[in-house]
């Protein structure tokens, strides 16, 4: 299947392009420069609706799908990597309610989570549980009417500032796997608290922080789906997210060679432009190429997911697209990163200029929701099953 932007998607990219040039890139050093959240931007994107774009009509978003997501954060991530995680996280957090939730619970929480009256956060990595998610030890023991959470989430992104968190504990450590629950928190919940910010690397504008729960009372209500279900609902939730990180990584890429091919044609040695010489030429046109993959697997991949159910592409291949165009975009936008520093020479070290931010920023797209590693292993499984 191929893609093809429709009219009204491409009128969305020119929006949040102009937006994230005039906007975004003019704050971005300093967001990560003060590592700190910058609620000017989350405030902005949410007066433009922008928070929504993959919740339905029907829950108070605009209705535009994965495509949409993914061309607002590629075009925010070309000028901010920590800017482009606002969207992206918002959509990682509501994703397991809108897949899992009822329809009281849609009701309650996606209105207010499309609009960006509240900021959510999805909670399943723990300090022994990273990739390894039947290894989690937070529990959710049920006793009437609640449910009382007790154990610690690491490196969850909008930790401290999220109003809701979708949490992932065991319900029936015995089952592993098929006893994961998930359940919808809300940051007042009592025996509910942020512990320590992480010092990060990249993306310093947003913030990753520890969770920790102390006999939580969660309603029953808040359950998603039933017991058992959210081993299930995590791995739905990531096949639909990770292509925004995919685009994340292309929007960080393309702003790195967009940089670097400016300068070299501004920068003068030996008696003209850099630019000239075919060695650079060549390292150029080899970035621009890998950008240029990356992002169409990465649409090709939203619009097959988006479109899954129609086309006849089975849940196994909707994780194998998925895991395919995060893996590639994010090895893209490390490789060109790299090569972009190395065309500014000395110039590309030094914090004055952006490719140092943008590389530090592009790693975390090869580690969050499932690294590289753990994509091959999907992509490989996938294959092997429809092989049989």
């Amino acid at each position: 299947m191929l893609y093809q932007l429709t009219e009204e998607l491409e009128m969305l990219r020119q929006v949040v392009s102009r937006m994230a040039a005039e906007k975004v890139a003019p704050r971005a050093a300093a967001i990560d420069e003060e590592d700190t959240y910058p609620w000017d931007l989350k405030e902005l994107f949410t007066g433009q609706g922008l928070l929504g774009a993959g919740v339905p009509e029907a829950y108070g978003g605009s209705g535009q799908g994965l495509p949409a997501v993914c061309l607002i954060v590629e075009e925010i991530a070309r000028a901010s990597a920590s800017a482009s995680l606002i969207v992206a996280a918002q959509e990682l957090g509501l994703m397991p309610i809108l897949l899992a939730g009822s329809e009281g619970q849609k009701q309650k929480y996606l209105p207010e989570l499309a609009s960006g009256e509240r900021i959510c956060a999805f909670a399943l990595t723990e300090p022994n549980a990273g990739s390894d998610a039947g290894g989690i030890k937070t529990r959710a023991r049920r006793e009437g009417g609640r449910y009382l959470i007790s154990g610690q989430k690491c490196f969850i992104t909008n930790g401290g500032v999220a109003d809701v968190y979708t949490v992932f504990a065991s319900t029936d450590p015995e089952k592993g796997l098929k006893g994961l629950s998930a359940f919808i928190v809300e940051k007042n919940f009592p025996g509910f608290a942020v512990g320590k910010k992480e010092k990060k690397m990249g993306v310093r504008g947003s913030p990753t922080a520890e969770l920790i729960f102390e006999d939580c009372p969660v309603p029953a209500e808040n359950l998603l789906g039933k017991e058992g279900d959210g081993f299930k609902i995590a791995m739905m939730t990531l096949d639909r997210t990770r292509p925004v990180i995919g685009a994340q990584a292309v929007g960080i890429a393309q702003g790195a060679l967009d940089y670097a091919v400016n300068y070299t044609r501004e920068r003068v040695q030996f008696g003209r432009p850099i630019a000239s010489f075919q060695g650079l030429q060549f390292m150029m046109a080899d970035m621009a190429t890998k950008v240029e993959a990356a992002r169409q697997l990465v649409y090709k991949a939203a619009f097959t997911i988006e479109n899954a159910a129609e086309l006849g592409v089975s849940p196994a291949g909707v994780s194998r697209y998925s895991s395919m165009c995060k893996l590639f975009a994010s090895d893209v936008a490390m490789q060109v990163t790299v090569d972009a520093v190395q065309l500014l020479g000395g110039y590309g070290y030094m914090k004055e200029y952006p490719l140092e931010r943008m590389m530090r920023d592009a790693k975390i797209t090869q580690i969050y929701e499932g690294t590289n590693q753990i994509q091959r292993l999907v992509i490989a499984r996938s294959l092997l099953e429809k092989g049989k």
